[in-house]
């Protein structure tokens, strides 16, 4: 059965490309500080050196600029903050990302009220604009963040290729239930952690030796087709569980581009983290599948192929490594 990864991997790997986590939303804030006053705060991905997304805020007609937008670039994203007043406030107004739809980038909006309630949500191509409600809505909050942890996992190939390595390792069964399980709950650990700010760590060597940790169970499926002893194939779970610390932080990386919505934290965290878990079996489901239907097929594969898929995967994350290195 393993050999029959080989179509899967190849086609994840090469129709995706090798570079890992490019989709990054832009993020506008907006926050209340007054019966008719906002802080806005608006930050775009960059797109290399001092070149951002074309794409721009605009906020309801009769609104007008309290301070002038002051604008820099840090860390590859553009970010801009100034003050706006609108009589009446933004409630009932209508706000919309001019340009967003000759992207592929997602809007994630954030706005804070006076009494620390919030609204969140998420604009795309196909839905530039959003009208400001007058109450916020827990049902919206849920829906953006678990959408959010959904697309996360599934444009973030670096951890797709780690689980595609744990489901070559184990087999499926029983086995992949309890190794997953174990990847599920270490991950969730450090990404409630790294959210609430009880966990600082840089993100740079995170993404490293998240690579660094794909390069190992790719090695370790070798070595299990060799014959050898390997500490993966008599407890995966336990590997699992150990690099799912390391990818938990990652995950935080991706939600702290977000943020988290004031009065709906909780909320927030645990919606974003059911989508992430949402994308992982989706992903196991398709392989799965695949694997399926493969099998009714019944295409011969020479014994040689059964070392592509984890040299295909090591090569790939060794790549990894090497860039988020060099990026230091």
């Amino acid at each position: 059965m393993k050999r029959l990864f080989l179509i899967g991997v190849l086609l994840t790997v090469f129709t995706r490309g090798v570079f890992a986590h490019e989709v990054r939303p832009a993020y506008l804030e907006l926050r209340e500080t007054g019966p008719e006053t906002y802080d806005v705060f608006w930050k775009v991905p960059g797109q290399g050196e001092d070149l951002r997304l074309g794409i721009y805020v605009e906020l309801p007609a009769d609104s007008t600029n309290v301070t002038a937008p002051r604008g820099s670039m840090v860390n590859n994203a553009f970010t801009e903050r100034w003050i706006v007043k609108r009589a009446g406030g933004l409630a009932g107004g209508t706000i919309t990302i001019a340009g967003i739809t000759a992207t592929k980038t997602d809007v994630l909006v954030r706005l804070e009220r006076l009494d620390g309630s919030a609204q969140v949500t998420r604009l795309t191509p196909s839905a530039p604009s959003f009208v400001v409600e007058a109450a916020p809505r827990a049902l919206e909050v849920a829906r953006t963040y678990s959408v959010l942890g959904v697309e996360h996992i599934l444009t973030g190939i670096d951890h797709l290729l780690f689980v595609l390595a744990l489901l070559i390792i184990t087999g499926g069964g029983w086995k992949l239930v309890k190794t997953v399980t174990a990847f599920t709950i270490s991950h969730s650990l450090t990404l409630t952690a790294a959210t609430l700010g009880f966990v600082h760590v840089p993100q740079r060597p995170v993404e490293a030796v998240i690579a660094l940790s794909i390069v190992f169970v790719a090695s370790e499926i070798v070595r299990i087709h060799r014959g050898l002893d390997s500490i993966t194939s008599r407890a995966p779970w336990l590997v699992a569980f150990s690099f799912g610390l390391m990818h938990g932080l990652g995950f935080a990386g991706g939600l702290s581009e977000a943020g988290l919505p004031v009065g709906h934290i909780p909320s927030a965290l645990l919606f974003f983290s059911l989508g992430v878990e949402t994308g992982h079996f989706l992903f196991i489901g398709v392989v799965l599948s695949f694997i399926a239907l493969v099998r009714r097929i019944r295409i011969p594969f020479p014994r040689w192929t059964e070392f592509v898929p984890p040299y295909a995967i090591g090569a790939t994350a060794m790549f990894w490594v090497i860039q988020r290195i060099a990026a230091f």
